[in-house]
């Protein structure tokens, strides 16, 4: 059975990553609305990634007999100032799930609960890579905010090539 203080921060995790998917598809309907089939499959796929990561952490739950709590969240960003924008937002949310994870870990390893230590360092993993895709793509669209074909082939070119990592954790109903 994982540690409690480590069972009651995932289930606020849990819901961290729900809003996280809310506003990724907030992002794609952006992208869109303004006929920018790549941005928004990008971010439609981001949202698909979140909600799995939910999923992950209720099937962890449910696994090690604790209980999954699924949270309301707010209402997602949707208006934005310019093409730049969602992109930034993304990044700044990349960020802070980053630091949500680091915690969860530091509090699984404070607890001495080994198995949830273990759990969690798949997703250290996915964050360095999900930090780094947001932060190479605010550099594109940062240069190339006039251009948006220019952004629309880096996307297309760049964000196809995701591997199939064997040690993702299993998705809840999946």
């Amino acid at each position: 059975m994982p540690a409690e203080r480590f069972v009651e921060q995932l289930n606020t995790q849990i819901g961290h990553e729900f809003a996280a998917h809310q506003q990724y598809v907030a992002c794609a309907v952006y992208y869109d609305a303004l006929t920018m089939p790549q941005m928004a499959r990008f971010f439609y796929s981001q949202a698909l990634e979140e909600r799995d990561h939910a999923m992950m952490m209720i099937k962890y739950l449910i696994d090690q007999d604790a209980a999954a709590i699924v949270p309301g969240v707010s209402a997602p960003q949707v208006d934005f100032a310019d093409v730049v924008a969602p992109v930034e937002l993304a990044l700044e949310q990349e960020r802070r799930v980053t630091a949500q994870i680091n915690e969860l870990t530091r509090i699984a390893r404070e607890e001495g609960d080994f198995a949830s230590d273990q759990f969690m360092q798949w997703f250290i993993k996915e964050q360095v890579e999900e930090v780094a895709t947001m932060s190479d793509l605010v550099a594109v669209m940062r240069r190339s905010r006039d251009n948006i074909e220019a952004v629309e082939l880096y996307v297309q070119r760049e964000q196809g090539r995701k591997s199939t990592d064997p040690t993702t954790p299993a998705i809840a109903g999946g």
